[in-house]
């Protein structure tokens, strides 16, 4: 005769199992899904910074000591003037989010190195807020006063020899989060006797910092 005792714990034991599987597997599918979520809305916030484009307006930005500089669309600007490097450069948010400069770094030269950038702790933070609404244009500006600055003479004599200038800018999104890092290029065109030399603004690298990139 049948043990009816163990087959009831049986058919008991097993229905447990089931709803333990069906729970694990809602419980599995609904973390998938809050981390789509969440993923989808910080796409909604993540900025992106390229250079403006060529019809894009020109706009003109003051420095702290009331040093004016106008550029146009996808140009920017390197200038020595009184011992003091300035930099500027025209921008487009193409990203989906309003973006902050938060720290900027330069160097010399054209860096065509792909899978490095300045390290973090090596930038100069961002003397004043600087926000590109998403879609939008917006300058970013820069500039070296401490001619004891290892970085004031290099900046300086390139600019004086009509050469690129890399810029590196570390950005945000609104709340400081989604860190990217974007390198750009400041190259002179025009005649070479510097009277009326302009800057293109090339960007030509990202890297997200708080979590894995598009490579």
């Amino acid at each position: 005769m049948a043990n009816w005792e163990t087959i009831s714990s049986l058919a008991t034991a097993g229905g447990t199992l089931v709803l333990a599987v069906a729970t694990f597997s809602a419980v599995k599918s609904s973390n998938r899904s809050a981390r789509i979520a969440e993923q989808a809305l910080q796409e909604q916030r993540r900025p992106l910074f390229v250079q403006s484009r060529n019809d894009d307006t020109s706009e003109k930005i003051m420095f702290g000591d009331q040093h004016w500089i106008r550029v146009e669309g996808s140009r920017g600007a390197a200038e020595y003037v009184d011992g003091i490097v300035y930099l500027v450069m025209s921008l487009r948010n193409i990203g989906a989010g309003i973006g902050v400069c938060q720290a900027w770094s330069v160097r010399p030269g054209l860096q065509r190195r792909v899978n490095d950038h300045v390290p973090e702790d090596e930038f100069r933070a961002q003397a004043r807020d600087l926000y590109i609404p998403a879609g939008d244009i917006g300058l970013w500006q820069g500039a070296i006063r401490d001619a004891s600055d290892p970085q004031h003479r290099e900046i300086a004599d390139a600019i004086a020899r009509r050469e690129p200038v890399a810029v590196e800018l570390l950005y945000s999104d609104q709340v400081g989060e989604q860190r990217t890092i974007s390198r750009f290029s400041l190259i002179p065109v025009g005649s070479e006797d510097g009277e009326d030399v302009r800057w293109a603004v090339s960007g030509n690298r990202h890297w997200y910092l708080d979590r894995a990139g598009p490579r």
